[in-house]
């Protein structure tokens, strides 16, 4: 909301009210809360407005403010000097120029990461001062524009907070913050833990001391770290649980020969483990198992998630025919835009209950929520 159209309050005022608003936990009585036909639903641009620019920029997270987001997503990696940035993977040979830069030639390197081997350019293998001598590009070329590649560099977890601090004083409204931790096991077993370096960012700028902020991981242990150091005094904190495909595990389970699954995870014993140390889950659309027929949609995932007390804030949404189901596609191209589509499938997972959505075109996401107040 702009100036002209609201009273602004004060930034720490205006942060306050927006996480006893948005940060409300669903404990207590989750089908009291469920049934309030207010019920906000966070727009959570995934890696910015990545459908409209190279994503993990802030030229992506500026337009995705811009474009209503109610917070944007940045994926956290290290560099080789401990700083945190943006990059959805350590390995940056599909986002950003590297490959073309010989004076960085050398430095394509093979690795194991989780389990798998992978060869490329990784971002733990620069300094942040080398870093920022390249530029981003579009990681989708054969969906997306390619327009804007070129013209943004990496940009640091500090520089996201600043953006987000300037837009929400500009705008007059709170704009959270939602990192998640890539390769959390990895990292850790190369003396880059980012863990602590997170936290040491976000207490290290007033605005994420109110502003809303959630923490995602795809590994349990790291989350319960956090849960402890944070405890549950830090309201405009959360952390988020997020799922892989129900066969699929924790990184840091294999690497404790736990033979837990996220399949596992999303039956209701699990979802009561998880809330013991998180506050929301983030499971993959497919997960939630949509129902949809003459009663209104259903997933029987955000039933039994909201039961043990747990937001739901499932990923992605994006607004291209190749990744909407069969059920939202036009007759385009898998490549063409299919708006419409998009808006209509995302329509379906609020009616079902959802408490936030990942997607790479917040406008679509914004008008998504809108259209059902």
């Amino acid at each position: 909301m702009t100036t002209g159209l609201r009273t602004r309050l004060p930034l720490a005022a205006m942060c306050l009210a927006i996480v006893a608003s948005a940060c409300t936990s669903v404990r207590g009585n989750p089908e009291t809360r469920m049934s309030e036909p207010t019920r906000a639903v966070m727009v959570i641009a995934h890696r910015g407005a990545s459908a409209l620019r190279p994503e993990h920029t802030l030229a992506a997270y500026a337009k995705a403010i811009e474009d209503g987001a109610d917070a944007i997503e940045p994926d956290l990696v290290s560099t080789h000097d401990g700083h945190l940035v943006a990059r959805h993977e350590n390995q940056i040979d599909g986002t950003t120029d590297v490959a073309s830069r010989p004076e960085f030639a050398d430095r394509k390197t093979g690795k194991l990461i989780d389990g798998e081997q992978v060869s490329g350019w990784f971002t733990e293998d620069f300094t942040l001062a080398e870093l920022r001598t390249l530029r981003a590009r579009e990681r989708l070329p054969q969906l997306r524009s390619t327009a804007y590649d070129g013209q943004s560099g990496i940009a640091t977890l500090g520089e996201i907070i600043e953006l987000a601090a300037r837009e929400a004083t500009q705008r007059g409204r709170v704009i959270g913050i939602v990192p998640e931790l890539k390769h959390p096991s990895y990292f850790a077993s190369i003396g880059l833990a980012m863990e602590d370096r997170l936290l040491q960012v976000l207490a290290s700028h007033a605005y994420t001391l109110t502003a809303p902020v959630m923490i995602q991981s795809f590994e349990v242990g790291n989350l319960r770290t956090l849960r402890g150091q944070l405890g549950r005094d830090r309201a405009n904190i959360e952390l988020v649980q997020l799922l892989g495909t129900a066969d699929g595990q924790p990184y840091d389970a294999v690497l404790g020969q736990d033979a837990v699954t996220y399949g596992a995870m999303m039956k209701p014993e699990g979802l009561r483990a998880i809330a013991t140390y998180a506050d929301a889950i983030g499971p993959h659309t497919s997960s939630l198992a949509l129902q949809t027929g003459a009663e209104a949609p259903r997933s029987e995932l955000v039933v039994a998630a909201h039961a043990a007390g747990l937001k739901v804030v499932p990923y992605t949404f994006r607004p291209e025919n190749h990744f909407l189901p069969d059920a939202f596609k036009d007759g385009g191209s898998p490549a063409a835009r299919n708006e419409s589509g998009s808006v209509r499938e995302m329509r379906a997972y609020i009616d079902a209950g959802i408490d936030g959505l990942f997607t790479d075109d917040p406008a679509l996401g914004r008008r998504a929520v809108d259209s059902g107040r």
